[in-house]
């Protein structure tokens, strides 16, 4: 199991490695985001498919196409190209995702860079950094692999914004619009979603400098130390700490949502909270999370496949979990509406920082 997000820059990699195939430079500038029209190559085959495209034009919205599709054959690519035109708003990054037969969306990491040059466009959580021109214009044409399905869709979502924003938020500093580029495969008709099954999730006890992987997202199934900055608060979902002296040893295993963390644990935690010195920190939020106890048991957590089997699950006002034994199920709902279980399989009890707790997670996608 990954313990952090070091290697997940592929996030950012895997896009500019597809621009390297397709993208020439047109601008004065060298824009990596410029891609030649017809006229500018001498192609003038009108024989040629079209590109699905979408489009933001901050200046006429008239001009906005937020959707656009294709048809795929596995094993291919698909060409698609975005174009992002603002006028009074600037863009500063780019955020993907990719939902592969309704699965859902997953920061976008199919391919891997090996070009140290463009390493500079990137953002530790696997957005792009728009800079100089393309702060104000994007135009990007790329090629989109098809996964090896038997019917379905492949949708992948684009947006940029106006600063760090959330692969599981398109609203966050949204800066223009998001779109949408629909690929199908076969008939197009999605499976039955199944759960998102992550096992083995070890997180440790705090540390007051930040410097234990204590917090976990579900978006990635990574763990997180506290300490490792503002650029991955956006994935952390909740974190484990052991309770206040004076209460029982075994009772004091917990959780508790990023949001409620600090409150909840009773101590501050070095990284947790934004600085002053970071960008729009005013405006930064941390995820919310909320728990209860399942009536279930751990025999019946194990047989859960689909997602459809959590609807049931109703969303509690508690953002903390207390008294957590080996054994337990917990219900909870994450901040963008996802209901999951959550099964503690083994606890070393104690605040020091190599006391833990190990659970397995089931969760929609």
């Amino acid at each position: 199991m990954k313990k952090t997000l070091k290697s997940n820059l592929k996030f950012g990699f895997l896009i500019f490695t597809m621009a390297l195939f397709v993208v020439s430079c047109s601008s004065d500038d060298g824009s990596i985001f410029d891609t030649p029209l017809p006229d500018e190559t001498g192609d003038d085959d009108d024989n040629e498919p079209e590109v699905a495209t979408i489009i933001f034009d901050e200046a006429n919205s008239s001009n906005n196409v937020t959707s656009a599709s294709a048809s795929g054959q596995v094993g291919t690519t698909v060409p698609g190209r975005i174009i992002f035109t603002s006028d009074a708003t600037t863009q500063r990054r780019m955020y993907i995702t990719q939902n592969i037969s309704g699965q859902g969306d997953m920061p976008f990491n199919s391919f891997a860079l090996d070009s140290d040059d463009l390493n500079k466009v990137l953002n530790a959580d696997g957005s792009i950094d728009l800079d100089g021109a393309t702060k104000k214009e994007i135009d990007f044409t790329f090629e989109l692999p098809v996964p090896d399905i038997d019917n379905g869709q492949i949708v992948y979502t684009f947006w940029t914004t106006r600063g760090k924003g959330d692969f599981r938020d398109v609203s966050k500093r949204l800066a223009l619009g998001a779109g949408t580029i629909t690929v199908t495969v076969g008939t197009g008709t999605n499976p039955a979603a199944a759960v998102r099954e992550f096992t083995d999730i070890k997180l440790f006890a705090p540390a007051v400098d930040g410097s234990t992987e204590t917090f976990f997202s579900v978006l990635n199934k990574e763990v997180y130390r506290i300490n490792e900055g503002p650029e991955f608060r956006a994935f952390w979902d909740f974190g484990y700490y052991f309770g206040a002296s004076g209460v029982s040893i075994d009772d004091n295993a917990s959780f508790a949502s990023t949001a409620t963390y600090d409150e909840s644990f009773g101590f501050p935690v070095q990284g947790l909270k934004p600085g002053d010195d970071e960008d729009d920190s005013e405006n930064e939020t941390l995820n919310e999370a909320f728990f209860a106890t399942s009536t279930m048991v751990a025999a019946d957590f194990d047989t859960i496949l689909l997602s459809g089997e959590l609807d049931l699950i109703v969303k509690s006002n508690a953002q903390k979990i207390t008294n957590l034994q080996v054994g337990d199920v917990i219900e909870f709902v994450d901040n963008y509406g996802k209901k999951g279980l959550i099964k503690i399989t083994d606890i070393e009890a104690g605040f020091n920082n190599n006391d833990f707790i190990v659970f397995d997670v089931k969760i929609q996608p």
